[in-house]
């Protein structure tokens, strides 16, 4: 039997299944709270977060075995396309337990119980490259129905029940959430299956990858403004819809703001999500320090405010261009953040009405910052200014100087 795949990431049951660690395959890192900085996934485009900020809470350098149980028979150069008819995983991909054990024929495939409709017809999906990967599972691109998609796969722990109950809870309420959002902002849900040994996520594919990567490929410069204005709404418009719902999102980031091949923004990863009257009970270190609200970071009870301060950071990314708190660690940036009321420094250029809006939304005090209801109007009013603005530089660039005799 060949040795399963390992995965890097802190197995804790105090955590949420998307709070894990998901790294460039076959880079083996030991992930530090310490660290900083940006690491790219290749070909992003899944529903959870494609690119690692080693700010990221609750990494360490411990290892799980994936699919190495008794039963899963898993053999060099074993072949799914030989057992499954359509369904198939490609040949460079041979040795992925976790991808054969999805479509192996001898497992069966487990309903989604009210969400029965979402169970997807593993003929239909193709499993391509493993693009990211977890404690918990991994991402693969792939086709369902001739569409690409985001294959998230999560691996149920077989020697430990009460992990293995936990995560059935945190499925049930991915799909539960994905299964019941729809937005033109919300990536898009397509559906699920479980099997005895792995559960399986399809959500449609982003070409574009995460915003995250976009400014990172961008070298740092600065988003042109009426871009960033434009991704800014779809983020603030999908995160109203959200709210409208009584969700909360807590871990908006640009990490998780997924760019489709329209251009428009989609928020993904709502496996952390949570009904808003449940916070109480909550784990806080779900999201990531450097996008986190205070309260959050101090363990006080916190509501839907927390994504708001949260969309003040990414808007401040696209604004500039730029990682928050790039010259701090993750925990000096939370550190600055609550105790020293440290935000990041505003571009003195920076229109009067975006300024605003980012100084309103990651306000120390949540009942100080808008909904995103506010904020949706703000940024419209900051979008015809600019579109104002722009026309008004293009009418006095065609005027031109009388000539004089």
């Amino acid at each position: 039997m060949m040795e399963a795949p390992k995965f890097i990431g802190l197995l804790d049951l105090n955590q949420n299944l998307s709070q894990n660690f998901y790294h460039k395959l076959g880079e083996g890192s030991h992930m530090s709270i310490e660290s900083y900085g940006s690491m790219q996934t290749s070909n992003a485009g899944g529903s959870v977060a494609m690119s690692v900020d080693n700010s990221s809470v609750g990494s360490n350098g411990s290892h799980t075995r994936i699919l190495d149980h008794q039963g899963n028979h898993i053999y060099n150069n074993y072949s799914v396309a030989a057992s499954v008819v359509r369904g198939r995983v490609s040949n460079r991909l041979s040795d992925d337990a976790l991808a054969q054990a999805l479509v192996d024929p001898q497992f069966p495939t487990i309903g989604l119980e009210i969400y029965d409709e979402w169970t997807i017809d593993l003929r239909r999906l193709t499993i391509g490259q493993a693009f990211a990967q977890g404690s918990f599972g991994k991402l693969y691109k792939g086709t369902y129905n001739g569409e690409d998609v985001a294959i998230k796969l999560l691996e149920r722990p077989e020697h430990d029940l009460e992990r293995a109950h936990f995560m059935e809870q945190q499925f049930q309420q991915e799909v539960m959430m994905l299964a019941n959002l729809k937005h033109p902002n919300i990536v898009r849900f397509i559906g699920a299956c479980r099997k005895p040994m792995v559960w399986c996520i399809v959500t449609e594919y982003a070409r574009g990858g995460s915003v995250r990567q976009f400014l990172t490929r961008r070298q740092n410069r600065a988003v042109p403004l009426k871009l960033a204005v434009k991704q800014a709404l779809h983020v603030a418009r999908g995160m109203e819809y959200v709210h409208g719902l009584n969700l909360i999102h807590r871990d908006l980031k640009s990490d998780n703001l997924l760019i489709a091949a329209d251009k428009s923004i989609k928020i993904a990863d709502f496996g952390i999500a949570r009904i808003e009257v449940l916070t109480e009970g909550m784990t806080p270190e779900t999201g990531t320090y450097r996008w986190m609200a205070p309260e959050m970071i101090q363990h006080r009870p916190y509501t839907q405010k927390v994504d708001v301060y949260s969309f003040g950071i990414v808007l401040w990314e696209l604004i500039t261009g730029l990682l928050p708190f790039q010259n701090m660690t993750a925990v000096q940036a939370a550190f600055a953040v609550v105790n020293k009321g440290v935000r990041p420094t505003i571009p003195i250029d920076c229109l009067p009405v975006l300024s605003d809006i980012m100084s309103c939304c990651w306000d120390s005090d949540p009942d100080n910052r808008p909904t995103f209801s506010q904020v949706v109007k703000m940024l419209e009013a900051a979008e015809t200014e600019i579109m104002t603005s722009i026309r008004k530089a293009r009418f006095r660039c065609c005027i031109h100087p009388t000539a004089t005799g």
